[in-house]
């Protein structure tokens, strides 16, 4: 996986990309980040990359031409064909949300291009004309795109085949499952008084992953009651729930579409 990153500060993405899984990924070679600097693909004396808007208003927009030239640079060395292949993801507040789907979606493309906003905004041709694809991290502002890019390129890594040792762990992620993960626990088995539940030093594998079912769904419930929405729920997920004071639909069919 390639990912191509257009940003007015390439420096940020500098020890960020050197450590845990994304560095091993880097140093296996599965996984390359390549940092454009935008103000490389101005054209004045001063490495302009951002003007005053049209119509008035308070902030500066980064300018289309050195982000549409980035982009033309970054992805010269593609067939038209692969290019084409490639998703442009323009980083803004007013983007669809990066979900566990969507880093599903993206970790299946041959590379991808990461467009980092900034000021107070971006002129509307880079979203119309270069982006194919909007996203936000989540409904509120930051300074630029630049942390959600480490973010998108963090969650598409871990997801690529070899990535991460252990493919179940990754399966069974939070959210991944359509619910919260059950609570973890390792040596010692008492800490400070507190410990660890009985039922997972029993030794019988029915009973612990009776255990972590249902404290998933207690967890997701208290905590993410919309997930519920769409999980993939047995009817003794929806039975169990039903004893917690959750709402249930009609069992029976939520079982048949959890199926289907």
């Amino acid at each position: 996986m390639r990912f191509h990153v257009l940003t007015l500060f390439p420096e940020a993405f500098g020890e960020p990309m050197q450590f845990s899984i994304v560095a091993r990924a880097v140093q296996r070679e599965q996984v390359t980040v390549e940092v454009a600097d935008i103000r490389d693909y101005t054209h004045d004396a001063h490495g302009t990359a951002d003007d005053y808007q049209f119509g008035g208003g308070h902030g500066m927009v980064m300018k289309p031409e050195p982000v549409f030239e980035a982009a033309e640079a970054a992805l010269s060395g593609y067939t038209e064909a692969e290019r084409n292949a490639i998703p442009v993801i323009f980083l803004t507040p007013q983007g669809e949300l990066l979900t566990q789907k969507l880093v599903e979606e993206l970790s299946a493309a041959p590379a991808i291009t990461l467009i980092c906003g900034h000021y107070a905004g971006a002129d509307e041709r880079i979203a119309e004309g270069l982006a194919t694809r909007q996203v936000s991290i989540g409904d509120y502002v930051l300074t630029g795109g630049e942390l959600p890019a480490m973010i998108l390129i963090d969650a598409v890594t871990r997801l690529l085949p070899g990535v991460v040792g252990s493919p179940e762990s990754v399966a069974g992620d939070s959210i991944t499952t359509g619910l919260l993960q059950h609570p973890l626990y390792t040596r010692p088995a008492e800490y400070r008084g507190l410990a660890v539940p009985d039922v997972l030093l029993s030794g019988h594998h029915a009973e612990i992953e009776r255990w972590r079912r249902r404290k998933s769904l207690e967890r997701t419930l208290a905590r993410r009651p919309d997930l519920l929405q769409t999980a993939p729920l047995t009817n003794e997920d929806l039975q169990y729930l039903y004893t917690l004071g959750y709402a249930c639909p009609e069992p029976g069919r939520r079982e048949h579409d959890a199926q289907v």
